[in-house]
Formats: structure tokens, C-alpha cells, sequence
């Protein structure tokens, strides 16, 4: 007798005859709701405001709202009737389900109806519920019994429904009403278990510099509860909340990423775009949904084969360069849109002209105007090393005195005017070998970076250089390089610093 007991395999339960008509009965209607509007987050939550037509008495009384979201937060409800104030709110989330009336039964007796499956001669015994910790224990005249899942046919039967179990989620609101009669009664609240995600497909033709990008909202209800034919529209943003306010805002993408200053022609809400869905929608528990609302074509996209360079190091063998599709959000550049938070993923034709899939990425809320460099993942033909050359001291006169400095020595040791902490020069040596196994030239973004260390050593400058950089930032400098087909090609840098 000790196997474990699973409800919905070796065991059956029902209800008494009497309580079972009235269930049948609930069951039945497809929903109590009424007029549905939903507004959905990113975050996982969601605003429904539903105005259902009821018969409202004059002074005090009861109104049960059925159908209500299961993860409803109900210190953000607010109730509207014309002539009535709400007083007091209930919201029974027991629902109706074969574990809970096994515990709510706990101490009270049940029947047990056992079927013999070689004879189907049927055995009919009272028992009191024991415990449902790990299984089910009852107490059968004066013996225990473990319920078991054996595969043998076994029913429970209850007498009754438990007065605070529900078959739907419902929230209960007090009322006191100036009068009686049928009026619109609205109610609104937010609940967790209702978000969105967009997900992007973006077909890349390298030979003609252009991506087809599609975009999908995939829409996902956890609630518990089916919402019936409702206008619905989702908000591109991060509104501020106690669920989301630890959450970290999106990483930019790996790649790169310079935001636009282009406003969407799309209705805004504060500083959040608004993407409705298109008609009313039913948006079932326990559902995804994706709908369209991106389709572009023809947009100017180039390959990027890219390498960031960490400050001093020096590679034992040449690291595969990362790939990446580089290409625009503005209007003029044909996406034209701004693109909430998702995943990219690219797709190029193979020969036969099928679509592959070669690598994603993901995005955060991306205003349009914005250019982007989505990482696809390692070049296979494409390397670049790293390797410092040379490092050594020099003298302050070699790198020429700085401004609010003064020397101390003449080995080039200085101080800060406002602190004798001492000041090195050093000249260091970067050599960058770019190898390239492919049978078209590449053009390398090779970028070194830690060149600003912090306020103890906030000065570098280039003594020489093969290859003219750019200088991004005060921490980064960036070169593009030109590999020849099949070929290699080697860059030096040299940088002078002070610590």
C-alpha cells in the first residue's frame, strides 16, 4: 500500500449528484465577461478593464465578478457603476480542482467507490480523510489506507462543494447602491501572467546589401483565465513597478549600437509606442499568439567582420573575428520603425536559394534612426592576433610635458601639482596580424580598447600607426583594415601612455 497517488490516473473523483447539477450548470457558460480591453506590457503584467451589465440592488449588496484574471493584483482594483460605491473587495483564488477538494476534505468523510476490473462488481466504503501531504491517506473503519496509484479503477465521491472553493477565479465587491436596476458596471485592475516579446526574421542577401526584415509579437497568457473578444494593444516600454524595478534594463547588442533620433509614425502613450492588435481577439489561458507587425523589404544591410582588442594582450594564436549584419532603422534607409525590445535572428539563401539559418541577436528598445550591428557569431575564415611587440619607459621630454604636471627626476618620473603621487611614461608596441581564407577581400573593424585606465592614468596618444584610426571614445580607438583575398596583413601601432 504505499505507492504514491496521482490524481487523474488510477482515480477518479466526483460530486455528489446535488452539487453536481449546479457546477454543470456554472460550467457551461462560456464567460462572464463582458467588454474586454487589455493593455500588455513587456514586463509580464497587464491592465484589463471589463464593463459587464449587471443587476445591481438598491443599498447593500454582493456583486461576484467571475472570470477574472488568477494573478490579479487586487490592491490595483478599482470598481465604477453609475450610483454605487464599492465598500469592501473579496478575491477567492481556490479554484475548483481535484487536489484542493482532497485538502479542503481533510477530517471529513468521503466515499470510495472501487471497481473490480475482472468482475466490474463495484465496492462502497465511507472513509475520513487523513492527509494529503505526499499522498492521500484515509482512515477506513479501523484500518489506514495510502490511496494508490495502481491503475485500479477508484473513485471519490464528496458530498459537497467546500463553501470558498471557486470553479473560476472571481473577485467579490460590497456595494452600496442609490438604486436598483441594470447599469454598467466596470471594474480594472493589473495582473501578472499576461506579456509579450517581439521576435524579428531578417532574410540577408549579401550580394545586394539588403535585408528583408519581418517583425512578430508573441503573446503569451499564464493568467488562468481565457480573455473573451477583447481590443488589445501592446505597450513598447518600461513602465516603472515594484515587479520590474530590480530588473536591469536590456544590454545593448554585441555588435554595436548608436540610437536614432527619428519618432515612429506610431501612437505614442507618454513615452511608450502603442502596437494594437489588429480587430478583437481572444486570447486564451495558456496560449501563444503571434501576430505580425513589421514587414519590410529591400532594407541596405552590409557584413561586418569586427575584433575588440583588450588593453596589452598578446594572443598565443589568432582568435576568429566575430560576423555581424550592420544596417539602419531610419525612415530614409527603408525599415522606417522603432523596434521594441526581441531577438533578431538572420537567414541567408544557401545555392539551391533555401533559407538558413546563420546566427541571432537581441535588441532592446530601439528608436527609429538607430543604426545597429547584430553579431551573428565567428567568422570561420577570418582571424586577427593580437601581440605586444615592444614596452618600454620613456622620459617625460619624450612624451612632452603635460599641463598641471612637474617633473621630479629626469627618468621621467612626475607628480601631480596637487599630489606627489609619481607619474611613468611607457611606449608600447601593438602588432595585429589579419589573416583572410575567403576568395573576396574583407574590411576588418579592429578596435583597442583600455586605453583610458582610469583617473591614475587618464593620458595616451599615438606615436605611429600603419593604419589611420578613429578614436571613438577616451577608452577606445578603432581601425578598419583591408584584407586581401586569401591573403594576410599585418598593422602596428604604437601608443604612448602615462600612468
Amino acid at each position: 500500500m504505499g505507492g504514491r497517488w496521482k490524481l487523474g490516473l488510477g482515480a477518479a473523483i466526483v460530486l455528489g449528484a446535488a452539487v453536481g447539477v449546479g457546477a454543470q450548470t456554472a460550467d457551461s457558460e462560456p464567460t462572464a465577461q463582458g467588454d474586454l480591453a487589455l493593455t500588455i506590457y513587456n514586463d509580464g503584467q497587464a491592465l484589463v478593464q471589463d464593463v459587464r451589465r449587471l443587476a445591481i440592488a438598491e443599498g447593500r449588496s454582493r456583486i461576484d465578478f467571475p472570470d477574472v484574471s488568477a494573478q490579479i493584483q487586487p490592491e490595483t482594483l478599482s470598481f465604477s457603476a453609475d450610483g454605487a460605491g464599492i465598500l469592501e473587495q473579496n478575491f477567492d483564488f481556490d479554484l475548483l480542482t481535484p487536489a484542493k477538494l482532497m485538502e479542503k476534505a481533510i477530517g471529513q468523510t468521503v466515499t470510495l467507490v472501487r471497481t473490480n476490473p475482472a468482475t466490474g462488481a463495484e465496492t462502497v466504503e465511507r472513509a475520513t480523510v487523513l492527509s494529503t501531504a505526499g499522498g492521500v491517506v484515509v482512515r477506513i473503519g479501523d484500518r489506514i489506507e495510502v490511496l494508490r496509484d495502481d491503475g485500479l479503477p477508484t473513485r471519490v465521491v464528496f458530498d459537497r462543494v467546500p463553501p470558498n472553493l471557486r470553479a473560476r477565479p472571481t473577485l467579490s465587491v460590497s456595494i452600496d447602491s442609490d438604486r436598483a436596476g441594470v447599469r454598467p458596471a466596470a471594474i480594472r485592475y493589473l495582473t501578472g501572467g499576461l506579456g509579450w516579446s517581439a521576435d524579428y526574421v531578417a532574410l540577408y542577401d549579401e550580394a545586394k546589401g539588403t535585408t528583408d526584415m519581418q517583425g512578430w509579437v508573441t503573446l503569451t497568457n499564464q493568467t488562468g483565465t481565457t480573455f473573451h473578444d477583447a481590443r488589445t494593444v501592446l505597450v513598447a516600454g518600461s513602465p516603472s513597478s515594484s515587479s520590474n524595478s530590480r530588473n536591469a534594463p536590456p544590454p545593448p547588442p554585441r555588435g554595436g549600437f548608436r540610437p536614432g533620433t527619428e519618432t515612429a509614425p506610431r501612437e505614442r502613450l507618454g513615452d511608450y509606442y502603442l502596437y494594437p492588435l489588429p480587430g478583437r481577439t481572444t486570447v486564451a489561458n495558456a496560449q501563444t499568439k503571434q501576430v505580425s507587425f513589421l514587414d519590410v523589404q529591400g532594407v541596405p544591410a552590409r557584413k561586418v567582420y569586427a575584433r575588440t582588442i583588450g588593453w596589452l594582450t598578446s594572443d598565443d594564436a589568432p582568435v576568429n573575428a566575430t560576423t555581424a549584419v550592420g544596417f539602419s532603422t531610419a525612415r530614409e534607409q527603408g525599415l522606417g520603425d522603432a523596434l521594441p525590445a526581441g531577438t533578431v535572428r538572420f537567414y541567408q539563401r544557401d545555392r539551391e536559394g533555401t533559407p538558413q539559418f546563420i546566427g541571432e541577436s537581441r535588441i532592446g528598445h530601439t528608436p527609429m534612426g538607430s543604426a545597429l550591428t547584430l553579431v551573428t557569431g565567428d567568422a570561420f575564415d577570418v582571424f586577427v592576433q593580437a601581440e605586444v611587440v615592444s614596452r618600454e619607459k620613456i622620459t617625460s621630454q619624450q612624451w612632452e610635458a603635460t599641463s598641471g604636471y612637474r617633473v621630479i627626476a629626469d627618468d621621467g618620473r612626475a607628480a601631480s601639482v596637487t599630489s606627489e603621487r609619481p607619474v611613468e611614461f611607457w611606449r608600447t608596441t601593438m602588432r595585429y596580424t589579419l589573416t583572410n581564407a575567403r576568395a573576396v577581400p574583407v574590411e576588418v573593424e579592429l578596435s583597442q580598447s583600455g586605453l583610458d585606465r582610469g583617473w591614475w592614468s587618464r593620458d595616451f596618444r599615438v606615436s605611429s600607426e600603419d593604419v589611420p584610426g578613429e578614436q571613438i571614445n577616451a577608452d577606445r580607438r578603432k581601425y578598419l583594415v583591408t584584407v586581401p583575398a586569401n591573403g594576410r596583413r599585418e598593422v602596428r601601432v604604437t601608443y604612448d601612455t602615462r600612468y
